[in-house]
């Protein structure tokens, strides 16, 4: 017990005898200390208005070439009198003419008689109805031709198509199946489309139609 109660003395000793290191706080940050103000005061309108960022400039509006149809705006290039001056030598030109039609954002070349098989079935539409189509971005012969920005004005010519009927392709089977995975999936297609039958293609001339 003894050099027990000698060791733990030593111990206690040789802690009291060591320095007490305290931490001084630096000259550098007594400074900053004092120097800082009690209270902030608030900034003043002018000061508030230069320090607000400036709103952000809206983002350029890219023009599409051709609007699609689907709730896009219908926009026809008027007739200028250059053009209704030409307008009679296109009418004049011997042979059939030629229209570049957009139907749903599709376009199809076509002249009287051609069919035109539409991706989609058309909705309210029944065989032998009588539809005028009346967005052409080019009316041509074989040496004129007539374009638009991007459409042509509907009152300078007029192309009617005739419904033929609705068709539909086999039934397709797909399945799906993800790797390393038993389960599988049979996804069924059956696509329809709407066929019509160009029937007639005439330029219209304002001066000819007012004299007949």
């Amino acid at each position: 017990m003894s050099r027990t109660l000698l060791r733990s003395l030593l111990e206690l000793r040789a802690t009291a005898t060591r320095p007490t290191q305290l931490l001084r706080p630096t000259i550098a940050t007594t400074r900053a200390l004092h120097q800082t103000p009690s209270q902030i005061d608030p900034l003043s309108q002018t000061q508030s208005q230069s320090a607000s960022p400036l709103p952000p400039s809206p983002p350029p509006k890219l023009a599409s070439p051709i609007p699609r149809c689907g709730g896009a705006p219908r926009t026809t290039s008027p007739a200028t009198p250059e053009t209704l001056q030409l307008l009679p030598l296109l009418a004049l030109q011997p042979g059939n003419k030629y229209l570049q039609l957009y139907i749903q954002g599709q376009a199809y070349l076509v002249t009287p008689g051609d069919q035109i098989r539409l991706p989609f079935k058309m909705p309210g539409v029944s065989p032998g109805d009588v539809l005028r189509l009346n967005r052409a971005t080019a009316i041509g012969s074989r040496d004129f031709t007539l374009k638009g920005s991007p459409y042509v004005d509907e009152s300078l010519f007029e192309c009617r198509a005739v419904v033929e009927g609705t068709e539909a392709e086999p039934m397709r089977l797909k399945i799906k199946k993800k790797q390393r995975c038993r389960r599988t999936k049979t996804v069924k297609s059956k696509h329809k489309y709407t066929v019509l039958r160009v029937s007639e293609v005439k330029i219209l001339v304002p001066g000819q139609q007012e004299g007949q």
